[in-house]
């Protein structure tokens, strides 16, 4: 296989950031330097990272409530607390996309690396569910202009689907993955999201999961999950 597959399927990072470590220069195979992510290589290869081993892990996918306060990445020098802290160390998983700090919310974990370049590449965009509230609640004009279409910065924002929910409460469903997108949306008329929770991405649903803990998936939803 691919030496960047490899690398994925040992849950060292996704497929994608395997390459860019491939052609930092940091990986030998058999006692050679490689930094062709498409070198090929087998399980009978010798294969190191930074001078230590690397070995195809058992895959492992959790669901995960996310609290707020939790920084979605495996490494931060600057955040207090790591979403990894919440599920297993070993074998060693990363967050599949992100939620930014203080929103809360289903996050998938795992370090299947095909998997995760399979449900974040573009083409591949799951519809995902939020619930949120806004610190003034949104007029019925800004209601109609958003679900029409806004212009932010890097682009024009439409959601897939807006309702109210309650006084200054509302669910959206969007298809996009641009950072701080909801929260940027509703600055755009002045304001401000005060709670931002994701319920569901394409098939998956918190259900009773309480906040911070998490599950294993069944290969039913792993499977719905990339036929969605």
């Amino acid at each position: 296989m691919r030496l960047a597959k490899y690398l994925a399927s040992t849950g060292v990072s996704s497929r994608r950031k395997s390459e860019d470590i491939i052609q930092s220069g940091r990986v030998t195979v058999n006692g050679t330097n490689i930094i062709d992510p498409a070198f090929s290589v087998s399980e009978v290869d010798k294969i190191l990272l930074d001078g230590k081993e690397v070995q195809i892990s058992n895959k492992v996918y959790y669901l995960l409530n996310k609290p707020v306060g939790y920084t979605s990445t495996v490494s931060d020098r600057h955040a207090d607390l790591l979403i990894t802290e919440l599920v297993p160390g070993s074998p060693s998983v990363w967050p599949v996309g992100r939620l930014d700090k203080n929103t809360s919310g289903l996050i998938i974990m795992t370090n299947d690396g095909d998997l995760t370049q399979k449900i974040t590449h573009p083409s591949h965009q799951k519809l995902k569910e939020y619930s949120f509230s806004v610190d003034r609640p949104l007029s019925d004009v800004e209601l109609a202009k958003m679900k029409k279409g806004i212009a932010l910065e890097d682009g024009e924002f439409k959601p897939d689907h807006l309702e109210v929910l309650s006084q200054g409460k509302y669910l959206v469903r969007v298809h996009e993955g641009r950072n701080r997108l909801i929260r940027r949306s509703i600055e755009h008329f002045g304001k401000n999201i005060t709670k931002l929770h994701r319920a569901k991405v394409g098939p998956l649903e918190l259900g009773n999961l309480k906040m911070g803990e998490y599950r294993n998936l069944t290969e039913k939803e792993l499977r719905s999950l990339l036929d969605a």
